[in-house]
């Protein structure tokens, strides 16, 4: 047997088990249920579609294609909401109209403008995840953190930029922290289940929120509820002209994403935090205080949290309004676990849950689909990740020998 013949066996077995070790993969679990919930979100366009009911009068092949366009005008409309329309991008570019180029790029900053609260939201469950707590409470935690930004932001005058922005950004992480180190501190010292508490102070915050707005926050020209614009000078740095949104708030989570992950796998206290979060008897035997990791970790989720809704009012609204937040603590819930608790992984998941979310407007305008089909979409999505069995059946991907997608969290009736 000539030496070329003894190593095509070789390069062979290499190449299946590349192949084998990617099934098992969760990450190719979670591209797989992206690729099916679209899949499964086109589906849906087509059979509740009327012009494909009419085509049946002709043919089923010919209902067929009418779902199929009408799925595809869908992705393609939801494309050009998210990223931009390619043609114009580059007729626009090639015209040279700085005004025209701005506006031909503008869907893809701005869906980056619409993740950079996720990605903050996101950081801050997925530290909870990592310590076995189920943070519910970001949606106030961020209210809070973005009322404690606009004080500082508002009332503090006289500041050069930079200093300005980092102490108003500080204000809104310790605003959002002290929200979350409140049910920490029950949780450590009387057991008190955080998802219960964090729900309640998510109410007290709305309500603490509408009464500032109505009375120290108010606008002094009389417009309510909602406060006066901040200072120039705590205003975050948008890199284009109008109508680009797109500011340095979007590097600075990037930034936070890093911190965390160095944190959380680089650090003794982050090994501590993990260890409590995976099995915290034996981390109590090991000498590691439960109720110094339960505290500081709801306290940095808090804190994170808060840093979303600061980033809202420094770099996207200037001002705060009561209905300033759609949902993006709650949606964070999502993204940690799309994420699988994972810095990197959240950064990524928020990013996609950006652009579907700024996508859906043209989406609706332009293919006449509702916006709701995204929520669908996303819904189907994270169905899938969460029983990664549904994604191994359809593509008969093997079960690896440790479960590793399973996400185990002491919150739910542990102690």
């Amino acid at each position: 047997m000539s030496e070329t013949e003894r190593d095509k066996p070789k390069k062979k077995d290499a190449g299946k088990i590349f192949l084998e070790e990617a099934a098992k993969s969760p990450l190719t679990v979670t591209i797989l249920a992206i690729v099916t919930g679209l899949l499964l979100g086109g589906l849906l366009v087509a059979v509740t579609s009327e012009d494909v009911y009419a085509a049946f009068s002709d043919s089923p092949w010919e209902a067929l294609k009418v779902g199929a366009n009408a799925a595809w005008k869908t992705y393609q409309a939801l494309f050009n909401g998210s990223v931009g329309n390619p043609g114009k991008i580059i007729e626009a570019f090639r015209g040279g109209d700085p005004e025209t180029i701005r506006r031909a790029i503008n869907p893809f900053f701005e869906s980056l403008v619409q993740s950079t609260p996720y990605i903050f939201a996101g950081l801050a469950l997925t530290l909870g995840f990592r310590v076995g707590l189920f943070n519910i409470g970001a949606e106030g935690q961020l209210f809070i953190g973005a009322a404690t930004t606009v004080t500082a932001a508002l009332f503090i005058k006289g500041l050069p930029a930079i200093i300005h922005i980092p102490l108003s950004l500080l204000a809104g992480f310790l605003g959002g922290g002290l929200w979350g180190f409140i049910p920490g501190l029950l949780k450590a010292k009387t057991g008190g289940h955080e998802v219960i508490n964090t729900i309640m102070m998510n109410y007290i915050a709305f309500r603490l929120s509408e009464y500032l707005l109505r009375g120290p926050l108010k606008n002094p020209e009389g417009f309510s509820p909602i406060s006066a614009m901040i200072q120039d000078s705590a205003k975050l740095y948008r890199f284009f002209g109008n109508p680009i949104r797109f500011h340095l708030g979007f590097f600075i989570a990037l930034l936070f994403a890093y911190l965390l992950y160095l944190f959380l796998f680089k650090t003794t206290w982050g090994f501590t935090l993990r260890t409590v979060g995976l099995n915290p008897r034996a981390a109590k035997y090991a000498g590691m205080s439960i109720v110094q990791s339960t505290v500081i970790a709801m306290f940095l989720s808090g804190g994170l949290a808060g840093l979303a809704g600061a980033n809202e009012v420094l770099g996207v609204n200037y001002n705060l309004a009561l209905a300033f937040s759609s949902g993006y603590g709650f949606d964070a819930i999502a993204l940690a676990l799309l994420g699988k608790s994972h810095p990197l992984g959240v950064v990524l998941a928020s990013v996609l849950f950006g652009f579907l979310r700024n996508g859906a407007t043209q989406m609706q305008v332009s293919a006449g689909i509702p916006i709701d089909i995204i929520s669908v979409l996303q819904a189907a999505i994270l169905a899938f990740i969460a029983a990664p069995a549904i994604i191994r059946t359809i593509y008969r991907l093997k079960v690896p020998e440790l479960d590793i997608d399973a996400v185990t969290l002491r919150g739910w009736g542990g102690n």
